[in-house]
């Protein structure tokens, strides 16, 4: 469904320029809030699935992670509170609720969420980087001066250096490559919401549907999810 949501999004911001094309447009966008209305009935229980992830991340052995994850887990739980008070609006079970009120709490509290899982997610790059770098430390001094053009070649000096091992380490850790380009993407709506960065529905609605795609692949395949 979100999937779908973001895909109507972008379909409608390409073809609304054309003026034979209202109808399609005008289809879309309807589509497109009848699948936001159904993500939110369910997403109803989420909080209760975001209070026990957040219990459980405050076990785990590493500082850092165990940090950002439950603060990431505790203001997502706030976020589908939030969520749940403007279904209640938009089913017209509390008519007197303000939107735009709710709507904003929403917003920052799931770009806080994105901020934390992004701030673990640069944990794990600065951890593997940090392996790299001793382990081409360790293979300097058993090569010695035998190899030296192999071993200049290696090194991790200057953006250029630092680009190749960042990129060598995502290419060889799916998980985190993946988990970093959901959260990346995720954040272009809030950031538009919130008024930090402005774009347009074309790269939120592509950006939406990356990280769909992205979510769905991990469902479909376990072995790719980040684990905790």
């Amino acid at each position: 469904m979100r999937a779908t949501q973001y895909t109507c999004m972008l379909l409608s911001y390409v073809i609304e320029r054309k003026a034979d094309n209202e109808k399609l447009v005008l289809k879309l966008k309807q589509l497109e809030s009848s699948m936001s209305s159904g993500r939110k009935m369910f997403r109803l229980g989420n909080v209760v699935h975001a209070l026990v992830a957040a219990r459980k991340t405050t076990e785990l052995p590493e500082v850092l992670p165990r940090i950002c994850l439950t603060a990431s887990n505790l203001t997502r739980a706030l976020y589908f509170f939030c969520d749940t008070v403007l279904w209640l609006k938009s089913v017209g079970l509390q008519s007197d609720i303000k939107k735009a009120k709710w709507q904003n709490w929403a917003t920052k509290c799931y770009y806080f969420s994105l901020l934390m899982n992004l701030a673990r997610d640069w944990y794990e790059v600065s951890w593997r980087l940090e392996q790299a770098v001793q382990e081409e430390k360790m293979k300097e001094n058993c090569f010695g001066d035998e190899q030296p053009q192999q071993r200049n070649s290696s090194k991790c000096n200057g953006l250029h250096g630092f680009l190749f091992l960042l990129f060598q380490i995502l290419r060889s850790h799916p998980p985190l490559l993946l988990d970093v380009v959901k959260n990346l993407c995720d954040l272009s709506g809030p950031l538009d919401t919130l008024g930090i960065y402005k774009t347009n529905p074309g790269v939120i609605g592509f950006c939406g549907l990356l990280s769909s795609l992205v979510g769905i692949l991990t469902l479909a395949s376990p072995h790719l999810k980040l684990k905790e």
